[in-house]
Parts: C-alpha cells; sequence; structure tokens
C-alpha cells in the first residue's frame, strides 16, 4: 500500500498530492481513458464502439452522425456532417456520448479520437498513487540554460513510435556533489521534463515527468524538488503514447521521491 506521508511534509506538497489523485481519478481523467483512435484520410469510416463515421480531413476531424445517434457537441446531437478542431487548435472541440467524452486530438500532424469513459476498468480498480515520503533534501536550485536554437529530438514513444520532442533548454542542478542536466521543454512559465533514474523498474515506473516554474525575467535561478515528480498518463492507461526520456535524460543516481507507481485495488 502506498507510504504515508511524514507529519513533517509541507502543507503545500499535501494539497499538491491531494489535488493530483483527484484529477487522475476524476470522471473523464487519464483512468478513464480506453481508446485512442488513429484516423485517416479518406472516406469516414466507422470506429469500434463509437456512434457516426470518422476521418482526417487535413487538419481537421470530420464526423458524419444521425441525430438519432445522439452523439452530441455543444449540447446538440450532431445531424450530418461536421468538421472538428483537434485538441491543441485554438478553439478546440469535445464532444459527448452518454457519459463518455470524445476528444479529437492532433500528434505530429496525425489526428485520432480518444474516448474516456467514467465506467472503464482502470477508475474501478485505482486505489491510490504510491509515493516517497517528502524529502526536502531532493527540493534543488539550480538554473535553467535555455537553447540558443530550440530543437526537436526523435524519441521512442510507448506505443513503440518515434515522435518528435521539443526541447529548449537544460535544467541545471547538483545532486550528491554532482552536476546533471536534464533537458527540458518550456511552454510560458513552466519547464517540462521527462527523465529517468535508478529507481526505475525495482521502484517506480519506467520513467516519470517534471514540471519546474520557469524563471524569473533576468534570472535563470530555478528549484528542481523531485517531490512533484509524477507518472506519465501511460501509468494509467494503455491508449497513451507518453514519451519516454530524450537521450541523456537518464540519470545514473535514484532519486527517491515522487510518485512511486499506481496501486490497484486486489
Amino acid at each position: 500500500m502506498p507510504e504515508t506521508e511524514p507529519a513533517a511534509a509541507p502543507p503545500q506538497w499535501r494539497q499538491w498530492t491531494e489535488a493530483r489523485d483527484a484529477a487522475v481519478s476524476r470522471a473523464h481523467g487519464p483512468l478513464a481513458l480506453v481508446a485512442t483512435h488513429w484516423l485517416a484520410i479518406g472516406p469516414a469510416e466507422p470506429l469500434d464502439g463509437v456512434p457516426g463515421r470518422w476521418a482526417a480531413a487535413g487538419r481537421r476531424v470530420r464526423v458524419t452522425a444521425q441525430a438519432a445517434e445522439a452523439l452530441l457537441l455543444d449540447g446538440l446531437p450532431i445531424d450530418g456532417e461536421r468538421l472538428l478542431n483537434p485538441d491543441l487548435s485554438e478553439d478546440p472541440h469535445i464532444l459527448v456520448h452518454g457519459d463518455r467524452k470524445l476528444v479529437p486530438i492532433v500528434r505530429e500532424g496525425a489526428l485520432a479520437l480518444r474516448v474516456y469513459d467514467p465506467a472503464s476498468a482502470g477508475r474501478r480498480r485505482f486505489a491510490a498513487i504510491d509515493r516517497y515520503p517528502h524529502d526536502p533534501a531532493l527540493v534543488l536550485p539550480g538554473r535553467y540554460e535555455p537553447y540558443v536554437h530550440g530543437h526537436v529530438e526523435q524519441v521512442l514513444n510507448a506505443d513503440g513510435r518515434k515522435r518528435g520532442m521539443e526541447l529548449d533548454g537544460d535544467l541545471v542542478f547538483e545532486l550528491g556533489a554532482q552536476e546533471y542536466r536534464l533537458a527540458a521543454g518550456r511552454d510560458g512559465a513552466t519547464l517540462s521534463v521527462t527523465f529517468g533514474d535508478a529507481t526505475n523498474s525495482p521502484d517506480t515506473f519506467g520513467f516519470r515527468q517534471l514540471t519546474v516554474k520557469a524563471p524569473d525575467p533576468g534570472t535563470h535561478a530555478i528549484v528542481v524538488d523531485f517531490n512533484r515528480a509524477t507518472l506519465p498518463p501511460c501509468a494509467f492507461s494503455d491508449h497513451y503514447i507518453c514519451p519516454v526520456p530524450p537521450v541523456g535524460n537518464r540519470l545514473p543516481v535514484a532519486v527517491a521521491a515522487g510518485e512511486k507507481r499506481r496501486v490497484d485495488r486486489p
């Protein structure tokens, strides 16, 4: 069973863990993902267990349905053909069918439909996230070194395919008197890292993720808090395509902090 956090754990961290548990187990959260259907350009085709007929159409998803199929967009049934914006567009569309949520997505130009079902086996079995106790020694000062030019690295994904990962700079920090660096992507005020370490397989999932606040303007100072290392979405559903750590992002030391594994009920 998950380890009990020590009483000395900071309240902010306890609140963060509670919010994290709630997020992964919510009705249409990661545990609810039951399918990712990749779509082809051409005639719309039926998908297993999903109403309507579907196809990729340029940068959007095309769906054709009858009103009686009760495939709802903005609360109204689709009756005919509609073009849908995927998740990374400025105005994404989300559809509803009964209790299920259907989300068009795009990854490196490839379009798919994700199906979230609150009645999924994953949600029914889920008990908790197993974590290490909070360790203040693994809240590390560091610096962010942005690249002169960001680049895209082809990395293996959980589904066995390679896809591009945008990397914008390095997080640099010391652990055990040794300097390490992890390549990160930047999205506005946050830096995102996918990393591995020596705890993987014996104690933790095969890799984990970490989000770090970007430095304030005029400074490169950051805080790398490994107590907030999280499991990737593919630890909760096999239908995610999580990227594994890029070259150089597997630390040779154990980082005994953060999330370890998903725990299911017997």
